[in-house]
């Protein structure tokens, strides 16, 4: 795509766009990306589009082993963890793995730009941070790098710098100047930017959260400390066994106006456990009992039969 200078109804040709560029560092940028004299790689947003192409039928290992043109064949399988996938096709994996497999099929090719977009949809927390150490490798004084990203802790360890971008989606966008990793997090947080003098949103996203409990407080004849120890609810101590997983689950307990979060990688136990309380599942012993409640379950797989 070419840039148009705002010119919308006369787009300019590449002869003027390099002329508004002279004197900078995009002139040079543009210069060579014209006379292919920079490869650029982009791993796309929509990995999932791989599987549907005419690429589903290739094995995963035979088709990083044709590309990887720096050597880097074993350190991206091991780094990325698709030992288990190498004899697959590629219509056959999961989000996530597709997910691995395109980055590290973008990163064992050589190039002058390498572009991300969005390289942590589908991976839980520990294939993030792989990936991320991924990406980071390819740093080079002669290459670069860019990444598209929503995952802010993700974006703190894999940043040098940081672009912000706002607007209202489908209408327009606004890219800021690069900045520091902290002063760009801080910004898209605040929802101001200090330097254009612009308030994108009408409030900051904050994540200073405060309980105050108000022993004193009485309601209906109960203290507020009373009222919610009678909300708590307890599980006890569990396990559940399908097929060659097993999940051992320590007591614990829940209340009102908290959320808590199962933070863990992929194949642990999360969702079942989500299940047992649920009352999908059962555990092992039947006998248990567990917190009676209305509960409302989001699946973690989309597939409605209604």
């Amino acid at each position: 795509m070419k840039p148009n200078l705002g010119q919308f109804e006369n787009a300019p040709d590449w002869k003027e766009i390099l002329k508004f560029f002279r004197g900078n560092e995009l002139q040079n940028f543009f210069q060579r990306l014209l006379e292919a004299d920079l490869k650029a790689l982009i791993k796309i947003q929509y990995v999932d589009s791989v599987a549907k192409s005419k690429a589903a039928l290739i094995i995963v290992g035979q088709r990083l082993r044709a590309v990887d043109k720096r050597d880097m064949f074993d350190y991206v399988v091991d780094m990325l963890d698709l030992h288990n996938v190498l004899e697959r096709q590629i219509g056959q994996l999961s989000g996530g793995e597709l997910q691995r497999f395109i980055i590290a099929l973008t990163c064992v090719q050589k190039a002058d730009i390498y572009m991300f977009d969005e390289p942590s949809s589908y991976l839980d927390v520990k294939q993030r941070l792989n990936a991320a150490r991924m990406i980071r490798s390819l740093c080079d004084p002669q290459v670069y790098i860019i990444a598209v990203e929503h995952d802010l802790s993700i974006l703190d360890y894999l940043s040098d710098f940081i672009c912000c971008l706002y607007g209202v989606p489908g209408a327009y966008g606004v890219v800021t100047m690069p900045m520091s990793v902290r002063q760009g997090i801080n910004i898209f947080l605040s929802g101001f930017v200090p330097s254009e003098n612009m308030r994108f949103r009408e409030c900051e996203l904050t994540f200073k959260v405060s309980e105050q409990n108000n022993d004193n407080a009485v309601l209906g004849g109960e203290s507020e400390a009373t009222k919610d120890s009678k909300l708590i609810y307890t599980y006890p101590v569990m396990t559940k066994t399908l097929g060659p997983f097993k999940l051992s689950v320590e007591s614990g307990n829940f209340k009102p106006s908290e959320i808590i979060m199962m933070l863990g990688q992929n194949g642990t136990g999360k969702t079942t456990l989500i299940k047992l309380l649920a009352g999908i599942l059962t555990p092992d012993d039947e006998e248990l009992e567990l917190p009676k409640l209305t509960i409302s379950y989001k699946p973690q797989t989309i597939s409605p039969k209604f």
